[in-house]
């Protein structure tokens, strides 16, 4: 049976990179779309997107679509979640999935019982310099330790203003962090054991001085390596996401180490064994996002398991909640 798609909000950008994708593979059909909000529906179907349901309820209540993506922002996707499993419908969501524990509780426990699948954007999973680096991690070894940049321009005006509206964002790790928590869970097979220390502030958004838009953490992965990570908006707005260091990994193993961005054409690698540096091509990635959902569904092996999806937002949430 063919797989039918609809989409519920359009709140943040990335939900329209899934449904270019959606229209241009044949993997899912595509059932149509709804968005509540009167102005992000006018702003997205200028972008080319076709509202075919006046509500949510509608949506979920239509039993000819078996797959729901959701793109709300980010404190409204944890409910719609539950809302499209409890209605018996597979779950693709941009990240982060949900904004707090007990959420992710209820989704992980629902899936489970109906037997339904959830995935999360993880994007970097599927970067072609991420399949190098996969390759790298057989030439450094069991990682001990870890630091990622994954630093972003804040462009406050050019940002949905939900962003800084109380209650709507969830947090800075939940947001920017979870990416980089899952890259190291899927280069390096370590979750995060424990927080050591996190800390988000105000440093640059002046216009809204509550909104968190600066951070670091400090945490034990599962091993017993350490993790270091910034995921502050620091980057001048002038630079974009163009800069060489743009989402930076530097990664030491017991044979080495290796560091990438990406933004990178290689992966260079300095091993133990080695008098010169290595360098590893990108390399084309095995699979998209999309289609790895849709293999998940039909059963087959996935490039992003379900109780990986699970893993990483449990972890970074854990993060979230324990940082000041």
């Amino acid at each position: 049976m063919k797989k039918k798609i609809a989409f519920a909000g359009f709140r943040h950008s990335h939900i329209l990179m899934l449904y270019a994708m959606v229209k241009e593979r044949d993997v899912f059909e595509l059932a149509g779309a709804c968005e509540p909000n009167k102005d992000a529906r006018k702003e997205y179907e200028e972008k080319g997107v076709s509202f075919t349901y006046n509500s949510y309820d509608e949506l979920f209540n239509d039993e000819t679509v078996n797959t729901v993506a959701i793109g709300d922002y980010y404190a409204n996707r944890g409910p719609l979640a539950i809302e499209a499993l409890k209605k018996g419908k597979n779950v693709i969501c941009d990240k982060p999935l949900c904004t707090s524990l007990e959420e992710l509780d209820a989704i992980e426990k629902l899936s489970k019982e109906k037997g339904l699948y959830v995935s999360c954007m993880y994007t970097m999973r599927y970067d072609e310099i991420t399949a190098a680096a996969k390759e790298a991690m057989n030439l450094i070894g069991d990682v001990k330790s870890v630091y990622f940049g994954g630093q972003h321009p804040l462009m406050f005006s050019e940002r949905p203003s939900w962003y800084f509206e109380d209650g709507k964002h969830g947090g800075l790790f939940n947001d920017i962090a979870i990416h980089g928590i899952d890259l190291i869970y899927y280069l390096a097979g370590q979750r995060v054991k424990k927080t050591i220390a996190a800390r988000s502030y105000n440093a640059y958004a002046t216009e809204a001085p509550n909104f968190p838009d600066s951070g670091q953490l400090m945490a034990e992965l599962s091993n017993g390596a350490g993790l270091i990570a910034d995921v502050s908006y620091a980057v001048p707005n002038a630079s974009g996401y163009t800069l060489p260091y743009y989402w930076q990994f530097f990664i030491w193993g017991e044979k080495g180490m290796m560091s990438f961005s990406a933004n990178s054409d290689f992966v260079e690698c300095h091993i133990d064994s080695e008098n010169e540096k290595v360098i590893i091509p990108k390399k084309s990635a095995p699979i998209d996002y999309l289609s790895d959902f849709a293999a998940l569904i039909d059963g087959k092996d996935a490039l992003l398991p379900m109780d990986e999806v699970f893993a990483a937002t449990r972890d970074t949430l854990t993060i979230q909640k324990n940082s000041i």
